[in-house]
Protein backbone atom coordinates (compact mmCIF):
# COMPACT_ATOMS: atom_id res chain seq x y z
CA UNK A 1 0.00 0.00 0.00
CA UNK A 2 1.42 3.28 -1.23
CA UNK A 3 2.07 5.47 1.97
CA UNK A 4 0.90 9.24 2.47
CA UNK A 5 2.86 12.25 2.14
CA UNK A 6 2.33 13.03 5.51
CA UNK A 7 3.76 10.19 6.85
CA UNK A 8 6.86 10.35 4.68
CA UNK A 9 7.50 13.61 6.20
CA UNK A 10 6.40 12.52 9.25
CA UNK A 11 9.21 9.10 9.83
CA UNK A 12 12.18 10.66 10.59
CA UNK A 13 10.46 12.43 13.86
CA UNK A 14 9.04 8.84 13.99
CA UNK A 15 12.54 6.67 14.27
CA UNK A 16 13.70 9.39 16.38
CA UNK A 17 10.83 8.31 19.19
CA UNK A 18 12.00 4.64 18.73
CA UNK A 19 15.37 5.57 19.50
CA UNK A 20 14.50 7.64 22.63
CA UNK A 21 11.85 4.86 23.73
CA UNK A 22 14.47 2.28 22.87
CA UNK A 23 13.29 0.45 20.26
CA UNK A 24 15.45 -0.56 16.91
CA UNK A 25 14.02 0.62 13.57
CA UNK A 26 15.92 -1.74 11.26
CA UNK A 27 14.18 -0.52 8.08
CA UNK A 28 16.36 -1.47 5.00
CA UNK A 29 18.25 1.01 2.83
CA UNK A 30 18.43 -0.01 -0.97
CA UNK A 31 21.62 0.16 -2.96
CA UNK A 32 22.18 -0.54 -6.62
CA UNK A 33 25.48 -2.33 -7.67
CA UNK A 34 26.24 -2.06 -10.90
CA UNK A 35 27.12 -5.75 -12.87
CA UNK A 36 29.42 -5.81 -15.57
CA UNK A 37 28.10 -8.07 -18.62
CA UNK A 38 30.60 -9.70 -20.55
CA UNK A 39 29.84 -8.30 -24.08
CA UNK A 40 32.63 -10.14 -25.92
CA UNK A 41 31.48 -13.54 -25.19
CA UNK A 42 28.08 -12.58 -26.52
CA UNK A 43 29.13 -11.03 -29.75
CA UNK A 44 31.82 -13.52 -30.32
CA UNK A 45 30.67 -17.12 -28.99
CA UNK A 46 27.08 -16.32 -30.83
CA UNK A 47 25.42 -18.46 -27.82
CA UNK A 48 21.58 -19.24 -28.09
CA UNK A 49 18.84 -20.33 -25.61
CA UNK A 50 15.66 -21.62 -26.48
CA UNK A 51 12.78 -19.36 -26.03
CA UNK A 52 9.33 -18.36 -27.20
CA UNK A 53 9.20 -16.74 -30.81
CA UNK A 54 8.27 -12.78 -30.48
CA UNK A 55 4.79 -12.52 -30.02
CA UNK A 56 3.91 -15.77 -28.99
CA UNK A 57 1.29 -16.38 -25.83
CA UNK A 58 -0.19 -19.75 -24.79
CA UNK A 59 -3.04 -18.03 -22.95
CA UNK A 60 -3.94 -16.09 -25.83
CA UNK A 61 -3.64 -18.17 -28.45
CA UNK A 62 -5.15 -21.73 -27.01
CA UNK A 63 -8.18 -21.93 -25.45
CA UNK A 64 -8.00 -25.64 -23.54
CA UNK A 65 -11.65 -27.51 -22.18
CA UNK A 66 -10.69 -29.50 -19.01
CA UNK A 67 -10.90 -33.17 -19.31
CA UNK A 68 -10.16 -36.97 -18.25
CA UNK A 69 -6.57 -37.68 -19.56
CA UNK A 70 -4.91 -40.89 -18.99
CA UNK A 71 -1.47 -40.71 -19.33
CA UNK A 72 -2.09 -38.60 -16.33
CA UNK A 73 -1.32 -40.27 -13.11
CA UNK A 74 -1.86 -37.74 -9.92
CA UNK A 75 -0.26 -38.32 -6.44
CA UNK A 76 -1.18 -36.74 -3.91
CA UNK A 77 0.10 -36.79 -0.08
CA UNK A 78 -1.92 -34.70 2.01
CA UNK A 79 -0.03 -34.27 4.82
CA UNK A 80 2.15 -32.49 2.27
CA UNK A 81 -0.25 -30.44 0.91
CA UNK A 82 -1.82 -29.35 4.83
CA UNK A 83 1.94 -28.70 5.37
CA UNK A 84 2.22 -26.51 2.21
CA UNK A 85 -0.70 -24.86 2.30
CA UNK A 86 -0.61 -24.19 5.65
CA UNK A 87 -4.61 -25.11 6.31
CA UNK A 88 -6.84 -25.43 9.14
CA UNK A 89 -9.00 -27.66 7.73
CA UNK A 90 -10.74 -30.49 9.26
CA UNK A 91 -8.43 -32.77 7.60
CA UNK A 92 -5.79 -31.44 10.28
CA UNK A 93 -7.56 -33.28 12.84
CA UNK A 94 -7.01 -36.89 11.15
CA UNK A 95 -4.20 -38.86 11.93
CA UNK A 96 -2.54 -38.05 8.57
CA UNK A 97 0.65 -39.54 9.98
CA UNK A 98 -0.90 -42.83 9.60
CA UNK A 99 -1.75 -42.22 6.54
CA UNK A 100 -1.80 -45.34 3.79
CA UNK A 101 -2.29 -45.26 0.02
CA UNK A 102 -6.20 -45.30 -0.54
CA UNK A 103 -8.40 -44.87 -3.46
CA UNK A 104 -11.82 -42.93 -3.11
CA UNK A 105 -14.56 -45.96 -3.15
CA UNK A 106 -17.55 -45.12 -5.79
CA UNK A 107 -20.40 -45.16 -2.62
CA UNK A 108 -17.97 -41.80 -0.55
CA UNK A 109 -18.86 -39.80 -3.53
CA UNK A 110 -21.83 -39.20 -2.65
CA UNK A 111 -20.83 -37.70 0.64
CA UNK A 112 -19.10 -34.68 -2.27
CA UNK A 113 -20.47 -31.30 -2.71
CA UNK A 114 -19.79 -31.24 -6.66
CA UNK A 115 -21.06 -27.86 -6.85
CA UNK A 116 -18.50 -26.34 -4.32
CA UNK A 117 -15.74 -28.20 -5.85
CA UNK A 118 -17.09 -26.79 -9.60
CA UNK A 119 -16.39 -23.53 -7.96
CA UNK A 120 -13.74 -23.83 -5.79
CA UNK A 121 -11.82 -25.36 -8.95
CA UNK A 122 -13.00 -22.17 -10.80
CA UNK A 123 -11.48 -19.79 -7.95
CA UNK A 124 -8.04 -22.22 -8.24
CA UNK A 125 -7.80 -21.55 -11.75
CA UNK A 126 -8.42 -18.09 -11.59
CA UNK A 127 -5.89 -17.60 -9.54
CA UNK A 128 -2.96 -19.60 -10.86
CA UNK A 129 -3.84 -17.52 -14.02
CA UNK A 130 -5.06 -19.66 -16.34
CA UNK A 131 -7.37 -18.32 -18.50
CA UNK A 132 -7.61 -20.00 -21.17
CA UNK A 133 -8.50 -23.25 -19.28
CA UNK A 134 -12.55 -23.63 -19.70
CA UNK A 135 -14.01 -26.02 -17.00
CA UNK A 136 -17.82 -27.53 -17.57
CA UNK A 137 -19.58 -28.48 -13.97
CA UNK A 138 -19.58 -31.69 -14.64
CA UNK A 139 -15.91 -32.25 -15.67
CA UNK A 140 -14.94 -32.01 -12.11
CA UNK A 141 -16.95 -35.26 -11.34
CA UNK A 142 -16.16 -36.48 -14.54
CA UNK A 143 -12.46 -36.27 -14.07
CA UNK A 144 -12.59 -37.90 -10.83
CA UNK A 145 -14.02 -40.97 -12.02
CA UNK A 146 -11.19 -41.77 -14.59
CA UNK A 147 -8.57 -40.21 -13.41
CA UNK A 148 -5.74 -42.44 -11.83
CA UNK A 149 -3.99 -41.19 -8.99
CA UNK A 150 -2.69 -42.32 -5.35
CA UNK A 151 -3.71 -40.83 -2.49
CA UNK A 152 -1.85 -40.95 1.02
CA UNK A 153 -3.85 -40.27 3.70
CA UNK A 154 -5.90 -42.03 6.65
CA UNK A 155 -8.48 -44.66 5.79
CA UNK A 156 -11.38 -42.12 7.76
CA UNK A 157 -10.79 -39.30 5.08
CA UNK A 158 -12.16 -41.46 1.88
CA UNK A 159 -14.34 -43.05 4.27
CA UNK A 160 -16.67 -40.56 6.34
CA UNK A 161 -18.99 -42.11 8.94
CA UNK A 162 -20.99 -38.78 9.62
CA UNK A 163 -22.36 -35.84 7.92
CA UNK A 164 -19.23 -33.68 9.65
CA UNK A 165 -16.63 -36.01 8.68
CA UNK A 166 -17.11 -35.06 4.61
CA UNK A 167 -14.92 -31.96 5.00
CA UNK A 168 -12.15 -34.56 5.32
CA UNK A 169 -13.15 -36.05 1.98
CA UNK A 170 -13.89 -32.35 0.14
CA UNK A 171 -10.54 -31.89 0.95
CA UNK A 172 -9.01 -34.70 -0.26
CA UNK A 173 -11.22 -34.29 -3.93
CA UNK A 174 -10.02 -30.64 -3.62
CA UNK A 175 -6.48 -31.63 -3.85
CA UNK A 176 -6.17 -34.56 -6.19
CA UNK A 177 -8.48 -32.11 -8.99
CA UNK A 178 -5.81 -29.24 -8.09
CA UNK A 179 -3.17 -30.94 -8.85
CA UNK A 180 -4.84 -32.61 -12.42
CA UNK A 181 -5.38 -28.99 -13.40
CA UNK A 182 -1.44 -28.07 -12.98
CA UNK A 183 -0.52 -31.28 -14.43
CA UNK A 184 -2.44 -31.14 -17.58
CA UNK A 185 -2.58 -27.34 -18.05
CA UNK A 186 1.64 -28.21 -18.06
CA UNK A 187 1.59 -30.78 -20.29
CA UNK A 188 -0.59 -29.01 -23.21
CA UNK A 189 1.27 -26.34 -22.70
CA UNK A 190 4.39 -27.86 -22.89
CA UNK A 191 3.18 -29.35 -26.20
CA UNK A 192 1.96 -26.37 -27.93
CA UNK A 193 5.66 -24.92 -27.02
CA UNK A 194 7.68 -27.95 -28.42
CA UNK A 195 5.46 -28.20 -31.50
CA UNK A 196 5.18 -24.47 -32.40
CA UNK A 197 6.26 -21.75 -30.41
CA UNK A 198 9.97 -22.76 -29.46
CA UNK A 199 13.29 -21.59 -31.02
CA UNK A 200 16.60 -21.35 -30.52
CA UNK A 201 17.11 -17.73 -30.46
CA UNK A 202 20.64 -15.80 -30.18
CA UNK A 203 21.83 -15.49 -26.22
CA UNK A 204 21.96 -11.24 -25.98
CA UNK A 205 21.77 -8.25 -23.26
CA UNK A 206 18.23 -7.92 -24.61
CA UNK A 207 17.59 -11.46 -22.80
CA UNK A 208 15.82 -11.55 -19.50
CA UNK A 209 18.50 -13.34 -17.52
CA UNK A 210 20.45 -10.28 -18.76
CA UNK A 211 18.45 -6.91 -17.75
CA UNK A 212 19.09 -7.40 -14.08
CA UNK A 213 16.68 -4.19 -13.00
CA UNK A 214 18.54 -2.18 -15.68
CA UNK A 215 18.68 1.25 -14.38
CA UNK A 216 20.65 4.46 -14.88
CA UNK A 217 24.02 4.29 -12.97
CA UNK A 218 26.01 7.33 -13.55
CA UNK A 219 24.69 8.51 -17.05
CA UNK A 220 24.41 5.07 -18.58
CA UNK A 221 21.88 2.30 -18.50
CA UNK A 222 23.22 -0.36 -16.97
CA UNK A 223 22.12 -3.82 -15.76
CA UNK A 224 22.50 -4.13 -11.44
CA UNK A 225 21.41 -5.71 -8.53
CA UNK A 226 19.02 -3.90 -6.04
CA UNK A 227 20.31 -4.74 -2.79
CA UNK A 228 18.18 -4.32 0.69
CA UNK A 229 20.60 -4.09 3.69
CA UNK A 230 19.57 -3.37 7.50
CA UNK A 231 20.85 -0.46 8.42
CA UNK A 232 22.36 -1.68 11.62
CA UNK A 233 24.94 -3.75 8.80
CA UNK A 234 27.12 -0.68 8.75
CA UNK A 235 30.34 -2.22 7.73
CA UNK A 236 28.34 -4.49 5.07
CA UNK A 237 27.00 -1.07 3.82
CA UNK A 238 30.70 0.47 4.03
CA UNK A 239 31.42 -2.40 2.21
CA UNK A 240 28.65 -1.83 -0.74
CA UNK A 241 29.67 1.58 -1.15
CA UNK A 242 33.68 1.02 -1.53
CA UNK A 243 32.94 -1.19 -4.20
CA UNK A 244 30.39 1.24 -6.19
CA UNK A 245 33.95 3.35 -6.20
CA UNK A 246 36.41 0.16 -6.86
CA UNK A 247 35.31 -1.18 -10.13
CA UNK A 248 38.62 -3.54 -10.18
CA UNK A 249 37.78 -4.91 -7.00
CA UNK A 250 34.32 -5.30 -7.92
CA UNK A 251 34.62 -7.28 -11.13
CA UNK A 252 37.71 -9.03 -10.21
CA UNK A 253 38.74 -9.75 -6.48
CA UNK A 254 36.93 -11.46 -3.94
CA UNK A 255 36.66 -10.76 -0.39
CA UNK A 256 34.65 -11.63 2.59
CA UNK A 257 32.82 -8.18 3.40
CA UNK A 258 30.64 -8.42 0.64
CA UNK A 259 31.01 -12.50 -0.11
CA UNK A 260 30.77 -13.08 -4.02
CA UNK A 261 32.14 -15.11 -6.76
CA UNK A 262 33.80 -13.57 -9.77
CA UNK A 263 34.05 -16.12 -13.09
CA UNK A 264 35.10 -14.57 -15.89
CA UNK A 265 33.20 -17.73 -17.65
CA UNK A 266 30.04 -16.38 -16.20
CA UNK A 267 28.41 -14.07 -18.64
CA UNK A 268 28.12 -11.29 -16.07
CA UNK A 269 30.29 -10.02 -12.63
CA UNK A 270 29.79 -10.40 -9.81
CA UNK A 271 27.92 -13.17 -8.28
CA UNK A 272 26.65 -12.50 -5.03
CA UNK A 273 26.38 -14.76 -2.07
CA UNK A 274 23.55 -15.02 0.32
CA UNK A 275 23.67 -13.07 3.75
CA UNK A 276 20.67 -14.38 5.26
CA UNK A 277 19.20 -11.58 7.49
CA UNK A 278 21.28 -9.35 6.62
CA UNK A 279 20.81 -8.17 2.67
CA UNK A 280 18.23 -8.91 0.29
CA UNK A 281 19.04 -8.98 -3.48
CA UNK A 282 17.59 -9.26 -6.82
CA UNK A 283 18.02 -11.24 -8.54
CA UNK A 284 18.70 -13.67 -6.05
CA UNK A 285 21.97 -14.33 -4.36
CA UNK A 286 23.70 -17.46 -4.75
CA UNK A 287 22.57 -20.43 -1.41
CA UNK A 288 25.54 -22.03 -0.68
CA UNK A 289 25.08 -25.05 -2.61
CA UNK A 290 24.77 -22.67 -6.15
CA UNK A 291 27.71 -21.37 -4.44
CA UNK A 292 29.76 -24.18 -4.36
CA UNK A 293 28.87 -25.36 -8.27
CA UNK A 294 30.26 -22.04 -9.71
CA UNK A 295 33.36 -22.43 -7.43
CA UNK A 296 33.41 -26.13 -8.80
CA UNK A 297 33.35 -25.64 -12.28
CA UNK A 298 35.56 -22.84 -12.38
CA UNK A 299 38.28 -25.15 -10.43
CA UNK A 300 37.70 -27.60 -13.32
CA UNK A 301 37.76 -25.65 -15.89
CA UNK A 302 41.13 -24.23 -14.57
CA UNK A 303 42.62 -27.91 -13.80
CA UNK A 304 41.08 -29.34 -17.08
CA UNK A 305 41.17 -26.78 -19.86
CA UNK A 306 44.62 -27.70 -21.58
CA UNK A 307 43.55 -31.53 -20.77
CA UNK A 308 40.37 -33.29 -20.90
CA UNK A 309 38.43 -29.99 -21.93
CA UNK A 310 41.13 -29.24 -24.74
CA UNK A 311 39.21 -27.45 -27.81
CA UNK A 312 36.30 -27.04 -25.71
CA UNK A 313 34.32 -24.09 -24.53
CA UNK A 314 32.51 -23.46 -21.58
CA UNK A 315 30.02 -20.92 -20.37
CA UNK A 316 27.67 -20.33 -17.48
CA UNK A 317 24.31 -18.06 -16.32
CA UNK A 318 22.70 -17.89 -13.37
CA UNK A 319 19.22 -18.78 -14.83
CA UNK A 320 16.16 -16.58 -13.37
CA UNK A 321 12.95 -17.27 -12.13
CA UNK A 322 9.14 -16.75 -13.79
CA UNK A 323 9.06 -14.11 -15.70
CA UNK A 324 12.57 -13.95 -16.77
CA UNK A 325 14.75 -17.08 -16.52
CA UNK A 326 13.88 -20.58 -18.57
CA UNK A 327 11.31 -22.40 -17.06
CA UNK A 328 9.79 -26.04 -17.31
CA UNK A 329 6.33 -27.12 -16.58
CA UNK A 330 6.21 -23.46 -15.84
CA UNK A 331 3.00 -23.97 -13.41
CA UNK A 332 4.94 -25.91 -10.97
CA UNK A 333 7.54 -23.21 -10.85
CA UNK A 334 10.84 -25.07 -12.39
CA UNK A 335 13.29 -22.81 -13.40
CA UNK A 336 16.99 -24.48 -13.29
CA UNK A 337 19.55 -22.24 -11.54
CA UNK A 338 22.06 -22.20 -14.22
CA UNK A 339 22.59 -22.89 -17.90
CA UNK A 340 25.97 -24.21 -19.07
CA UNK A 341 27.06 -24.27 -22.60
CA UNK A 342 29.83 -26.63 -23.52
CA UNK A 343 31.26 -25.73 -27.58
CA UNK A 344 33.16 -27.09 -29.57
CA UNK A 345 33.58 -26.65 -33.46
CA UNK A 346 30.94 -29.01 -34.14
CA UNK A 347 27.95 -28.48 -31.87
CA UNK A 348 26.52 -26.34 -29.09
CA UNK A 349 25.59 -28.64 -25.71
CA UNK A 350 23.06 -26.70 -23.36
CA UNK A 351 22.50 -28.12 -20.11
CA UNK A 352 20.23 -27.16 -17.35
CA UNK A 353 21.87 -27.70 -14.32
CA UNK A 354 19.84 -27.46 -10.51
CA UNK A 355 22.45 -27.58 -7.66
CA UNK A 356 19.95 -28.46 -4.20
CA UNK A 357 18.91 -30.45 -1.08
CA UNK A 358 17.08 -33.42 -1.92
CA UNK A 359 16.20 -34.84 1.39
CA UNK A 360 12.33 -34.19 0.37
CA UNK A 361 12.42 -35.39 -3.36
CA UNK A 362 9.79 -37.68 -4.64
CA UNK A 363 10.58 -41.07 -6.04
CA UNK A 364 12.44 -40.77 -9.32
CA UNK A 365 8.85 -41.76 -11.53
CA UNK A 366 7.05 -38.75 -9.90
CA UNK A 367 10.15 -36.32 -9.47
CA UNK A 368 9.46 -34.00 -12.60
CA UNK A 369 13.28 -32.49 -12.21
CA UNK A 370 14.71 -35.07 -11.79
CA UNK A 371 13.56 -36.48 -15.32
CA UNK A 372 13.51 -33.24 -17.19
CA UNK A 373 16.49 -34.77 -19.07
CA UNK A 374 13.95 -37.10 -20.72
CA UNK A 375 12.46 -35.19 -22.53
CA UNK A 376 14.95 -32.88 -23.81
CA UNK A 377 16.55 -34.99 -26.21
CA UNK A 378 13.11 -34.30 -28.55
CA UNK A 379 12.80 -31.13 -27.64
CA UNK A 380 15.80 -30.05 -28.39
CA UNK A 381 14.87 -31.91 -31.85
CA UNK A 382 11.72 -29.79 -32.97
CA UNK A 383 13.31 -26.57 -31.33
CA UNK A 384 16.07 -27.62 -34.08
CA UNK A 385 13.70 -28.60 -36.83
CA UNK A 386 11.63 -25.03 -36.38
CA UNK A 387 15.22 -23.00 -36.02
CA UNK A 388 17.01 -24.86 -38.89
CA UNK A 389 19.70 -25.77 -36.28
CA UNK A 390 20.98 -29.19 -36.22
CA UNK A 391 23.91 -28.32 -34.25
CA UNK A 392 22.40 -28.15 -30.43
CA UNK A 393 21.23 -30.30 -28.06
CA UNK A 394 19.41 -29.69 -24.38
CA UNK A 395 20.27 -32.05 -21.67
CA UNK A 396 20.05 -31.52 -17.06
CA UNK A 397 21.03 -32.46 -14.19
CA UNK A 398 20.23 -32.48 -10.48
CA UNK A 399 22.99 -31.55 -8.39
CA UNK A 400 22.43 -33.31 -4.86
CA UNK A 401 23.29 -31.54 -1.97
CA UNK A 402 22.18 -34.02 -0.40
CA UNK A 403 25.02 -36.68 0.33
CA UNK A 404 24.94 -40.01 -1.30
CA UNK A 405 24.89 -41.85 1.86
CA UNK A 406 21.73 -40.26 2.94
CA UNK A 407 19.99 -40.15 -0.11
CA UNK A 408 19.87 -43.49 -1.29
CA UNK A 409 18.13 -44.48 1.92
CA UNK A 410 14.96 -42.81 1.36
CA UNK A 411 14.91 -42.21 -3.28
CA UNK A 412 13.20 -44.26 -5.09
CA UNK A 413 13.37 -48.09 -3.82
CA UNK A 414 16.66 -47.45 -1.66
CA UNK A 415 18.23 -49.83 -4.06
CA UNK A 416 20.36 -47.17 -6.20
CA UNK A 417 24.35 -47.18 -6.28
CA UNK A 418 25.93 -43.97 -7.59
CA UNK A 419 25.93 -45.37 -11.19
CA UNK A 420 22.09 -45.29 -11.18
CA UNK A 421 22.15 -41.60 -9.80
CA UNK A 422 24.64 -40.83 -12.21
CA UNK A 423 22.32 -42.63 -15.35
CA UNK A 424 19.79 -40.68 -13.94
CA UNK A 425 21.46 -37.46 -14.50
CA UNK A 426 21.53 -37.15 -10.86
CA UNK A 427 24.87 -36.27 -9.34
CA UNK A 428 26.09 -35.71 -5.70
CA UNK A 429 28.34 -32.62 -5.31
CA UNK A 430 31.38 -34.26 -3.84
CA UNK A 431 34.91 -34.09 -5.52
CA UNK A 432 37.60 -36.66 -4.70
CA UNK A 433 39.54 -39.38 -6.14
CA UNK A 434 36.89 -41.66 -6.23
CA UNK A 435 34.12 -40.04 -7.30
CA UNK A 436 34.10 -36.33 -9.06
CA UNK A 437 30.79 -34.60 -10.19
CA UNK A 438 32.13 -31.90 -12.21
CA UNK A 439 34.06 -35.34 -14.32
CA UNK A 440 30.94 -37.29 -14.39
CA UNK A 441 28.77 -34.34 -15.83
CA UNK A 442 31.30 -33.79 -18.63
CA UNK A 443 32.40 -37.33 -19.84
CA UNK A 444 28.85 -37.80 -19.73
CA UNK A 445 28.27 -35.02 -21.75
CA UNK A 446 31.14 -35.34 -24.27
CA UNK A 447 30.42 -39.11 -24.73
CA UNK A 448 27.08 -38.26 -26.40
CA UNK A 449 27.62 -37.48 -29.94
CA UNK A 450 26.41 -34.08 -31.59
CA UNK A 451 23.25 -34.21 -32.62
Amino acid sequence: MQQSPLFMQQRPQFRNYLEREGVEDDEPIELRLSVRINQDLLTKEKLVVPRLQEGRDFAREKVLLLEPDQEIHIRVDMLQVQVLEGSDSAVNTVNLRSRKEQNIPPESLAWVNWEQVYLDLLAYKERKGLTNLLIRPDTPKKVLGEAKYTLWVDKAVVRPRTFSERAWLQDAVMSILRKYVDVFYRRRREQWETKEALIYRPLDQSDPNLVLNSGVVGKQLEPTYILKVRRSETQLIEEIQKLLNDVECLYHKENSGMPRINFNLHLYQPLLLEQVDKLQATPPALKPSEAQFVRDLRAYWESEKANALAGKKVFLLRNLSRGSGIGFFEECGFYPDFILWILDNTCQRIVFVEPHGMLHAKSYSHDDKARLHERLPELAKNIGERSNRKDISLDSYIISATPFDVLYKSYDDGSWDREEFTQKHILFQERSQEYDYMKKLFEQQLSQPCP
